[in-house]
């Protein structure tokens, strides 16, 4: 436990929240005044409490004991890795754009964003320091991390320093990025002359206690207090006893009992459940509810009835046609070069083979998606990145390319180990959602690229596994609304319009979101609305499901 300072009082304002180190301040009725002075939309943390009980005692009904474990790191104890972390660097931020693609990170993991003016204009205080780690590829955000030098806050006589607010981007595709944050800021608090680091996790974070060990931290006694409030709330009232439903079902339910909407009938193992308030009661699956028709959802799954419908209101679409004899299908090929093959039914890109070019790899890939609908469809390739649109209600809500997956060689790693690990962080960000298939798809991708799965790559080596950009076999997502060009999101809505459909997700080939050219290719009747966040797509379509539940000074 940290000594009394000769400072007292001390805090910091962080940009989410402030740190109150408790041990400088004379009481602990001093502690919990300036706790309960919390301002709105803000999360302040009193840490290093020498009587947690006490201060407790002040505001019981308006505290509570923090469930979280506090590990340290003396660095006389640190051992540095030799591990070379690939595809990313960790720096200071470097401009504002990147303070919001922090916030984006923050918001996808429930935490609570940054005031980006306040953050900027303190980018070189001595006294705190945010780093990020930025895709060397593209200059994209993957991670966050905030480091505290206490010797530069008060008279600190363990000479410590803390972290804080360590985030990873649910959507990111390079190993390591958490790990060299961590070790990013406990080289800086060395490099400053610090003796030790301190860090906060939650008792239930096994993968993250999990790092900490490897790396050195101990357990310590060192406690903090927050207030009740609704950012706070999961922390003092525990998880609900309700049955655990996926992100996807999780996003909505989760909004609808935040406005007073009772959820009843679960079925997490097949996503049904009912909404009710008043006398409406609405049944979904998921983003599907009641109120999209059986009809237009048959027109969503036919993928060729969606095309023939979008093409009559003069929207784009590729050239299509039905599998059917070998010499049929080599016309096809022939005539367009590029192909995709997929189930003329089906959902999450299962079946789905993009960018044929050759007979006998269509023809494979024909009897591979007859495994998922006996009707199997050719379409033209378009060239372009994969863009999805969600529409509610007649209104575009959100906007995100989406990207297939890709593995990075170490020089060390076969391909198919590589595979094998980004699975498991793309099912770990996804809550068991996303995983790369290792079937016929895959190995026909890695042998485009003249490998096979006992290949070992060539460190730094970027390899595409999979054509489709489909969340479920390992893809990623990209938030681009506020990018999303005009004639897009017009195109989007006339889509939407024509299928006679109120919730939907649409699937566009694009140049990049700012172009005016697009194909669209499918129609998504049961989008997942969790991969959107933090646009606000879970409250769109309770707006949309409940209106009588907005409340007159929410702005929307």
């Amino acid at each position: 436990m940290p000594e009394e300072s000769t400072f007292e009082g001390v805090t910091l304002q962080c940009g989410w929240g402030r740190l109150i180190f408790a041990h400088t301040f004379p009481s602990p009725e001093e502690v919990a005044r300036t706790v309960l002075e919390e301002r709105e939309g803000q999360r302040d943390i009193a840490f290093y409490l020498n009587d947690p009980h006490l201060v407790l005692n002040q505001a019981p009904q308006e505290l509570f004991l923090d469930p979280s474990i506090t590990f340290r790191l003396r660095f006389a104890d640190y051992q540095r890795s030799d591990r070379e972390f690939a595809g990313f660097e960790v720096t200071p931020i470097q401009s504002k754009k990147e303070i919001r693609e922090i916030n984006r990170i923050y918001i996808s993991h429930k935490m609570v964003p940054v005031d980006e003016d306040f953050v900027w204009h303190e980018r070189h205080n001595p006294r705190f320091q945010y780093l990020v780690a930025r895709r060397l590829e593209d200059g994209h955000i993957l991670g966050v991390v905030l480091g505290v030098d206490h010797a530069e806050n008060f008279d600190d006589i363990q000479n410590g320093s803390s972290l804080w607010a360590l985030a990873v981007d649910k959507q990111g595709d390079l190993p390591g990025v958490g790990e060299a944050l961590l070790r990013a800021t406990i080289e800086t608090m060395l490099e400053r002359g610090r003796s030790e680091l301190d860090l906060s996790v939650m008792h239930d974070n096994e993968g993250a206690i999990g790092l900490y060990n490897k790396i050195g931290f101990h357990k310590v006694a060192v406690f903090a207090v927050k207030c009740r409030n609704s950012i706070n709330e999961r922390l003092f009232v525990g998880d609900p006893p309700d049955p655990k439903f996926n992100p996807y079902a999780e996003i909505i339910i989760n909004e609808a009992l935040r406005r007073g909407i009772r959820m009843s009938d679960p079925d997490p193992t097949r996503g049904f459940f009912t909404l009710s308030l008043g006398g409406r009661s609405v049944t979904c699956r998921e983003s599907l509810t009641e109120m999209t028709s059986a009809v237009a959802v048959m027109r969503c799954d036919d993928k060729s009835l969606t095309r023939e419908l979008l093409d009559r209101k003069g929207l784009k679409v590729p050239a299509q046609q039905s599998a059917g004899e070998s010499a049929q299908n080599s016309e096809f090929l022939a005539e367009h070069k590029r192909i995709v093959v997929k189930p003329a039914s089906g959902e999450q890109g299962f079946g789905v083979a993009v960018d044929i070019t050759d007979d006998a790899d269509m023809e494979a890939a024909i009897q591979e998606a007859r495994k998922f609908c006996d009707n199997v469809i050719l379409e033209s390739y378009a060239v372009g990145q994969d863009l999805r649109i969600i529409v509610i209600n007649g209104e575009v809500v959100a906007a995100a390319i989406r990207r297939p997956a890709e593995i990075m060689g170490t020089g060390k790693h076969s391909a198919e180990d590589l595979i094998d690990r980004l699975s498991r962080r793309r099912s770990a960000a996804t809550g068991g959602e996303s995983k790369i298939p290792k079937d016929e798809e895959t190995e026909r991708c890695l042998r485009e690229s003249g490998l096979t799965f006992q290949s070992v790559l060539e460190k730094g080596q970027i390899v595409t596994v999979r054509k489709a950009a489909n969340l479920h076999t390992g893809g990623t997502i990209h938030d681009v609304t506020d990018t999303l060009n005009p004639v897009l999101g017009e195109a989007a809505t006339r889509a939407a319009a024509a299928l006679s459909i109120p919730v939907v997700g649409l699937d566009f080939i694009v140049p990049d979101e700012q172009s005016e050219d697009y194909v669209i290719i499918e129609a998504n009747e049961r989008p997942g609305l969790a991969n959107h966040e933090p646009q606000p797509t879970a409250q769109k379509l309770i707006d949309f499901l409940f209106p009588h539940s907005i409340k007159p000074t929410e702005n929307r």
